[in-house]
């Protein structure tokens, strides 16, 4: 992905979550809400968070931080450092000495991250699906039908 469209992307996912933030607290406030809408915000905040971590460590891999500094100049066996491979997905970084080993790094809090905020808004996602189910169900039921 180019650079300007990540820059939009993690721009736009930080100000998501910051609504989000921001309704959590409005609809705390009026405590007669039923929890799927407040499920669904939680959804809104957890997945534009993972798309915020996710653009941060893109930036990161791309601009060359923080892995290159983990990559020696040279390896225990005394080879040059050939060429870096960085991954976007999981977030790697991979150092290949001149006489064939590669040395791999891999930002497990960014991959972390971003994977248990995504699990997160599709666990919520699920809930808030059953909840808004279960409420229509029982509206249903309480309907009084006349002939």
């Amino acid at each position: 992905m180019p650079v300007p469209l990540m820059g939009m992307l993690l721009l736009l996912s930080v100000a998501t979550a910051g609504a989000g933030i921001v309704t959590v607290f409005l609809l705390l406030n009026n405590p007669p809400q039923p929890l799927s809408k407040f499920c669904a915000v939680l959804v809104l905040i957890f997945s534009s968070s993972a798309a915020a971590v996710y653009c941060y460590g893109w930036y990161s891999v791309t601009m060359g931080g923080p892995f290159p500094e983990l990559c020696e100049d040279r390896n225990a066996s005394g080879a040059e450092l050939a060429s870096m491979k960085q991954e976007y997905w999981p977030l790697r970084n991979a150092c290949i000495y001149s006489d064939g080993p590669t040395v791999e790094y891999v930002s497990m809090t960014i991959n972390v991250l971003v994977c248990v905020l995504a699990s997160l808004a599709v666990v919520l996602t699920g809930a808030a699906a059953f909840l808004r189910w279960r409420a229509r169900q029982s509206s249903e039921k309480s309907v009084v039908h006349l002939a």
